[in-house]
């Protein structure tokens, strides 16, 4: 007979026999393999009537589902969401735009699966969010376990940050039946991939608006987790009046005569170091930086490739022009986008603008998101860090000074824009400040990638 018992994210094969899933372990003179694959042991056990002892689960008691009070209906496309992920198992991903509501179908997905869970988001702000959602269905409060962030209460519903979990995975994994990731596409990477291996979970939602990867790693999710089970994106929700619809416009300004100057000297620059090096052909950003390390003119290159973008995403052409958008907009909610700290804090002094950014503390942000949310801000400025994992209040404008080519940052900025509205007619507006003749035109078109056929919605006027 063999004993299966929990060890370190793997479960251990104490007997004659062994799985397809094992592997030896010549420490111990043993089989092991990692907690994933618990649920395809005790299958492959059963199938071929294998006698065992299983020592493995560890699960904490789940909360009585009379404990729970949802009051709120599900839309049709979250109920069809949730069905389809129950008849897959009760695993696989659900993909929609931010501001769709995830949140309520994994609330839902709980009470469904009524045992202990962990939920793992990015971030201590969205481990507070979700740490509220649970407080609010709840009819008894104090249920709910937080881990990180200084806090480690472990409950059966307990939110954690993905390091957190990373950390702790080996401990945890055989204490909850059911995870949920928040932000999916952050499981993928390398790190973080360990915490769908060590767990034993046999119920998995992966959660997000964009599970494409830069890197390509989001092919692992569909192992961690299972695969895209439900997707809608924002045309289908705009077109249903689920979310409001958008207008994209795209401004095109001319750099003034010394950036021009130093920017065409720059990118002059870097193709004559490319050539040099035998590269006669566009290359990615990645391969170059690979190429760089072992190039003393590559990695020049690099640096000239660097600084001629800074030049074109922090032109001052584009201030006089939000100047004027800002002009023209005296009614509106707007928040404003930048890659660059420097550039934000800049328009912040300018424009007088509240400015969230890295070095915000959590209090200030949380003091100007409210501030925003109530209107006493009519306008922000913000870079990276309100991309993901803050709970951004309702604007009708966005303005897009620079950015990445990433479509997820675009389609996270642009979620800022599409929460609910009572007024169906309401049409928010995107707009991209690029500087002409330059890189950032390729940019701009890379992360609009996927949304340029959608021509009911947008309205890309290029000046």
């Amino acid at each position: 007979m063999t004993e299966l018992i929990y060890d370190k994210g793997t479960i251990l094969l104490n007997g004659d026999f062994h799985t397809p899933y094992s592997v030896f372990d010549p420490r111990i003179n043993k089989y092991r393999a990692l907690g994933i694959y618990y649920p395809e042991i005790i299958h492959y056990f059963r199938r071929n009537k294998i006698d065992y002892i299983d020592k493995v689960q560890d699960y904490i008691i789940p909360l009585n589902k009379n404990q729970f009070s949802i009051t709120k209906e599900l839309r049709d496309y979250q109920k069809e969401a949730l069905k389809r992920w129950i008849t897959h198992n009760m695993k696989g991903c659900i993909i929609l735009p931010t501001g769709a509501g995830k949140t309520i179908i994994a609330l839902n997905a709980i009470l469904k699966t009524n045992t202990s869970t962990l939920v793992i988001v990015p971030t201590l702000n969205l481990m507070e969010q979700w740490f509220e959602a649970m407080e609010n269905i709840l009819k008894v409060k104090n249920q709910i376990g937080k881990l990180g962030g200084g806090n480690e209460d472990i409950k059966s519903i307990t939110i954690t940050t993905y390091d957190s979990a990373y950390l702790k995975s080996s401990y945890l994994g055989n204490k909850f039946e059911f995870l949920i990731f928040d932000e999916v596409h952050h499981l993928a990477s390398d790190k973080y991939s360990l915490i769908g291996e060590q767990f034993i979970s046999p119920y998995r939602l992966g959660l997000t608006a964009t599970i494409e990867r830069e890197d390509r790693k989001h092919v692992n999710i569909y192992k961690l987790v299972g695969n895209i089970v439900f997707s809608k994106d924002f045309y289908e929700l705009s077109q249903a009046n689920h979310l409001a619809k958008f207008r994209l416009k795209k401004v095109k300004v001319n750099m003034l005569p010394d950036e021009i100057s130093q920017y065409n000297r720059k990118i002059f620059q870097y193709n004559q170091l490319l050539k040099e090096s035998k590269i006669f052909y566009p290359i990615r950003l990645e391969k170059l930086i690979i190429l760089s390390a072992n190039n003393i003119n590559l990695r020049k290159a690099l640096l000239l490739r660097n600084e001629a973008i800074d030049i074109a995403l922090n032109s001052y052409a584009k201030i006089v022009e939000l100047e004027n958008i800002l002009k023209h907009h005296i009614m509106d909610k707007i928040i404003i986008f930048t890659v660059h700290t420097k550039l934000a804090y800049s328009i912040s002094d300018r424009f007088l603008i509240p400015v969230i950014t890295h070095k915000t503390k959590n209090e200030e942000r949380n003091e100007i998101l409210e501030k925003f949310k109530k209107g006493l801000y009519r306008i922000i400025v913000a870079t990276k860090v309100l991309d993901e994992g803050t709970d951004v209040p309702d604007a009708n404008m966005g303005i897009i000074l620079s950015g990445t080519g990433s479509k997820r940052e675009f389609v996270q900025r642009l979620g800022r824009l599409l929460r609910p509205k009572m007024d169906v007619e309401n049409v928010a507006n995107l707009i991209e400040i690029i500087s002409s003749d330059t890189s950032e035109i390729f940019t701009s078109n890379r992360r609009n990638k996927g949304i340029n056929n959608k021509k009911q919605l947008i309205d890309k006027s290029d000046q």
